[in-house]
């Protein structure tokens, strides 16, 4: 039998408890259902489980704006995060709302009806919180030699519980958030670590502890200091940001100053930190106290920049013809895109191309009515942007029941100029995919910049009748 209710959110993560909340707080009149494919909620958070994971953004932005974080670190550890994301479900009631172990395969809008029929659902709104890789297969290099090599080989995502690598000699192949979280927190127990790069990163150590946002908390109640670090927080971020965007020769510098400092070795710096493109174009990556650059500088751990020809008995054998030894190969190579988690998107029965359409404030798509998409930033912490989109689609809600419409559908004008992948940054896993990704073009509201504060000016005060156009099903009257 069919189940109804009003808004669908497919996906417990932190963007769909979000959602919930925001949701909830401004039409409390609307049921609301929260899919979860998996037994639990809390998503990446719950997913992730190599040693050392960990959040690269800060918890004061990465937490709900609703709930203030009370720990006293400001980079905090997956497992904290998952525990924090479980306790806001449950004090809000949201936990109420999920139904676990339901994997969406389709969603199809039927137009007559003004209901979109998800896998034994019909609801008046879908709002897609998937996130944007594939859960269950990671990037896979397809290094040669795999069968040849006599030790083990693990991916970060699907790190098994039971894996002992005390003594072990560990090769960490990448160079990305994953393997410099990795390398730190393995290097205190295995033999030697070593980080396999083909190209470098850039690393910024950064204190683990917030001491402003935790002099703030003495000062002023929970949720007035939170809001105070938070946006404290996010204004440093993007300003980082902007000054790499704006000058990117002075910031290598400066973060090349960083690592001499840090490893103590200008050559390190030199050879292993020193990408060839400028900060920002792909995400900056953080190092907790400067964990990763400790690690180094002690001898538990070493980098090597190189590429890899293939896997032979005793370890990685390097293009220069080196043989790096090792008992144990992680391979923290990078996610596998999948978009609106893979769920075959239909209207009335035609499939949709997600390359063809256009996103409208980074929130919904052209050609699809009553869908929303909550996707976070990636320049900046996920919640950020998560959060505004959760606000922007209560918005939209709200309309719907002011106005006594049925159906909000973006429909993008033909002369948007250039469009690119709403996604654009020069990441890997992002560039594999851009073919596949909706479009952007360079003007609101047929926009999302990877800018928080022109993301906010437009977003938060977005014109609903600009590209939005809104009807009655059964009498087919559009305002």
């Amino acid at each position: 039998m069919t189940q109804l209710t009003d808004v669908l959110i497919v996906g417990a993560g932190i963007s769909g408890i979000n959602a919930a909340y925001r949701i909830r707080q401004a039409r409390p009149d609307l049921t609301v259902t929260i899919l979860e494919a998996r037994d639990t909620m809390a998503g990446t958070w719950d997913l992730f489980r190599y040693p050392g994971v960990r959040s690269d953004s800060d918890i004061f932005t990465l937490a709900f704006p609703f709930r203030p974080w009370q720990g006293r670190d400001a980079i905090v550890g997956g497992e904290e995060i998952r525990e924090y994301v479980l306790r806001t479900a449950r004090e809000t009631g949201i936990d109420q709302l999920i139904r676990y172990g339901t994997r969406v395969t389709s969603a199809d809008w039927n137009s007559a009806e003004g209901r979109w029929h998800v896998d034994g659902y019909s609801a008046r709104f879908l709002v897609l919180c998937t996130g944007y890789y594939d859960y269950e297969n990671p990037h896979d290099p397809e290094i040669p030699g795999t069968s040849d090599f006599a030790g083990e080989i693990v991916h970060p995502q699907l790190w098994p519980e039971d894996l002992d690598y005390t003594g072990r000699r560990v090769v960490v192949v990448g160079s990305g958030a994953t393997a410099v979280t990795v390398v730190p927190a393995m290097a205190g127990r295995a033999e030697h670590v070593t980080m396999l790069q083909r190209t470098p990163t850039y690393v910024l150590a950064r204190p683990r502890r917030d001491v402003v946002a935790n002099a703030l908390r003495k000062l002023l109640p929970a949720g007035t200091a939170h809001r105070v670090a938070r946006a404290k927080n996010i204004l440093g971020q993007w300003l980082l940001y902007r000054l790499c965007r704006r000058y990117p020769d002075r910031m290598r510098a400066l973060l090349r100053k960083g690592v001499v400092a840090t490893t103590g070795s200008a050559e390190i710096a030199d050879r292993d930190f020193a990408p060839p493109y400028a900060p920002w174009d792909q995400r900056l990556c953080i190092a907790p106290d400067g964990d990763l650059f400790t690690a180094i500088r002690n001898g538990s751990a070493s980098v090597v920049t190189a590429s890899i020809d293939r896997f032979v008995p005793e370890g990685v054998r390097l293009e220069d013809g080196r043989v790096l030894p090792a008992d144990l190969v992680v391979t923290a190579t990078g996610l596998r895109l999948k978009l609106l988690g893979g769920i075959d998107v239909r209207r009335d029965g035609a499939p949709v191309d997600l390359s063809e359409t256009v996103t409208w404030h980074g929130t919904m798509l052209s050609g699809l009515p009553n869908l929303a998409v909550c996707i976070g930033y990636i320049n900046l912490s996920w919640t950020v942007r998560a959060d505004m989109t959760a606000r922007l689609i209560a918005r939209i809600l709200g309309h719907l029941g002011e106005a006594g419409m049925d159906v909000v559908e973006p429909v993008a004008p033909a002369d948007l100029g250039e469009l690119a992948p709403f996604m654009d940054m020069q990441s890997g896993y992002l560039r594999r995919s851009a073919h596949l990704m909706p479009r952007a073009a360079g003007h609101y509201p047929w926009s999302i910049r990877q800018d928080v504060m022109a993301d906010a000016r437009a977003t938060n005060h977005a014109d609903l009748t600009d590209g939005l156009c809104w009807s009655k099903v059964s009498q087919g009257v559009r305002a």
